[in-house]
């Protein structure tokens, strides 16, 4: 192993840990916007019930981060280079999102910017498809599963409180909202927080020369990953708050109830199978469908759409910049 090795180790793990902090403060609304928005919490109540439950959630479990670890990239191209440039490409566009205060999805990001990575290593034998399509289909199917929920739940509480004052059921949803948000959270620790764990122990097998098809995640890379978003979360990204929680719909605490267990429900499923999936893209989804409840023009379909071209363009963005820093670095060193 040489110095350089090692440099680029402390590099990667440093980025993913960047990475995980930056994802605690951009999907920092995924979980707490509605409650905010609605008032069911104080906003640092909010944003520490957030960071909580993020780091709860990120400690159980290591499927997401195993396939993100083994399963996107085959072996034999990985290279330290293709961890270093996949996770740069993604904390350099999830950062600059953040600046301007853009719901972007970070599992989006890293996936687009491991695949440009592996790619630039080893060309499109590098890459295994089964996992990408599953890991595609996933990041497509979560928004629309979080629509139909959020609006199949409303429904149904519609159905069952019919009969009840809007007062008594808003008092009702008004607590309920709270445990939902700590659900959404913990759903969302449990998925997006292995991320960054994944490409710590792909970076830490390729520099042991371990690099195999099923790999262990140790869990001090969870437990720090853990940490990071949670601190990430607490500090807030009160921009994302406010576009996500605000401007897509005007909710009331059975919409962020709804919402909010919608969106944690599918998340979990997710994470279960070890399928990273993006969470703000999901509760988005959820917002929407509870918006569209009540009537198609509740929802502001300017600012969704504008978060939807977000998503679409961190494809290629990222892509393109796990590709070229691959080659750099490869050039360089």
């Amino acid at each position: 192993m040489t110095d350089s090795s090692d440099l680029l180790l402390v590099i990667t793990i440093f980025l993913s840990l960047a990475f995980a902090y930056s994802n605690g403060i951009n999907d920092a609304a995924n979980a707490i916007a509605t409650v905010v928005s609605t008032r069911a919490l104080r906003a640092s109540h909010a944003v520490m019930l957030g960071a909580t439950m993020n780091f709860l959630g990120a400690l159980t479990g290591s499927a997401v981060a195993a396939t993100i670890g083994s399963k996107v990239v085959r072996p034999e191209f990985a290279t330290e280079t293709t961890a270093l440039g996949a996770i740069g490409a993604a904390v350099l566009w999830v950062f600059t999102a953040t600046r301007y205060g853009i719901p972007v999805s970070v599992s989006h990001s890293l996936f687009a910017g491991l695949v440009g990575a592996g790619i630039a290593s080893g060309g499109f034998d590098a890459i295994v498809a089964s996992s990408a399509i599953k890991i595609v289909i996933a990041l497509a199917a979560s928004p629309i599963l979080g629509f139909i929920g959020g609006l199949l739940l409303m429904h149904i509480i519609y159905w069952t409180f019919r009969r009840n004052a809007y007062s008594t059921v808003n008092a009702i949803f008004g607590r309920l909202q709270v445990l939902s948000a700590g659900w959404a959270a913990y759903a969302h620790g449990k998925n997006d927080g292995q991320n960054a764990a994944g490409i710590i122990t792909f970076a830490l097998a390729v520099h042991a020369g371990t690099m195999a098809a099923d790999v262990s995640v140790p869990f001090w890379a969870i437990a720090v990953s853990a940490l990071t978003i949670g601190m990430g979360t607490a500090l807030g990204g009160w921009k994302v708050i406010q576009t996500l929680g605000m401007r897509v719909t005007k909710l009331t605490h059975v919409h962020g109830f709804s919402a909010n267990t919608s969106a944690g429900s599918v998340i979990e499923l997710a994470s279960l199978f070890g399928l990273p999936v993006s969470t703000t893209h999901t509760i988005t989804g959820s917002i929407m469908g509870v918006g569209a409840t009540e009537r198609l023009s509740a929802v502001r379909w300017g600012v969704t759409r504008r978060i939807m071209a977000a998503w679409m363009i961190s494809y290629p963005v990222c892509f393109a910049l796990g590709f070229t820093m691959v080659k750099g670095f490869d050039l360089v060193l």
